[in-house]
């Protein structure tokens, strides 16, 4: 391995090459992609249905195992699913929070002090004690959040975290995270299909047919893509 990509590898949070993926008895999903994501930064992964962006975001957190290719990714994964009902498991705010510390064999008062800067982080320290049930969707995809900040993770994986919110509640949304990716030094990688959202990221992939077929600047992949939607109609 050269120098440069040596240099590359070290700078990445997120290092992805020739993933290839494909289901039992179906066709491949992931062919040869590769890609980098830079500690520190917030990029997006986008791309049409089927082209699986969802599944190498499950490749990534460990959900799935490649059948070819070279993983690397700092230690401590969160994933954020598309729907949160599918994660929170606990009744209440706190209890969700601490739940994936039960196997760092904390003290109490270690559980306490990381669930509750977990929740200062997302601004959310004053429903500690809230049922699950009475949070919005906004609310619990940020305590999703809040659990991977307080499991220390490094990077954090989310998949289409806004598809089932409102309008001004997706913004919002991605407007925490980017805070959260800077003020914490965390690195995040997030599915989406809503050109607004790249506003706030630093980089994003385009992939097509389960390969990285784009990257880089933001404001020019979505000029590609609005070029691309136009030339459709």
């Amino acid at each position: 391995m050269n120098t440069t990509a040596t240099n590359a590898m070290s700078q990445a949070a997120i290092h992805v090459r020739d993933l290839c993926f494909s289901w039992p008895q179906g066709a491949a999903v992931l062919q040869s992609c590769s890609l980098d994501v830079p500690k520190g930064e917030f990029w997006m992964l986008l791309g049409t249905n089927g082209s699986g962006k969802s599944t190498l975001l499950r490749l990534l957190a460990g959900l799935l195992q490649p059948q070819s290719g070279e993983i690397q990714i700092s230690s401590g994964v969160g994933f954020v699913f598309q729907n949160p009902d599918h994660q929170l498991v606990m009744p209440t705010v706190g209890a969700d929070v601490a739940f994936g510390l039960v196997e760092e064999k904390l003290s109490i008062a270690q559980v306490n002090a990381r669930v509750r800067e977990a929740l200062a982080a997302v601004k959310l320290l004053d429903l500690q004690r809230r049922p699950i049930y009475a949070l919005s969707g906004g609310q619990k995809q940020r305590i999703a959040i809040a659990g991977a900040i307080a499991r220390q993770c490094e990077v954090i994986l989310l998949d289409e975290p806004t598809a089932l919110l409102d309008p001004d509640t997706q913004l919002d949304l991605v407007a925490q995270v980017r805070n959260l990716v800077k003020s914490r030094e965390l690195t995040a990688l997030w599915v989406t299909h809503r050109l607004d959202e790249l506003n706030y990221c630093d980089g994003a992939f385009l992939l097509e047919q389960g390969q990285v077929v784009d990257q880089g600047d933001p404001e020019r992949l979505k000029q590609r893509l609005m070029q691309e939607a136009n030339v459709a109609i």
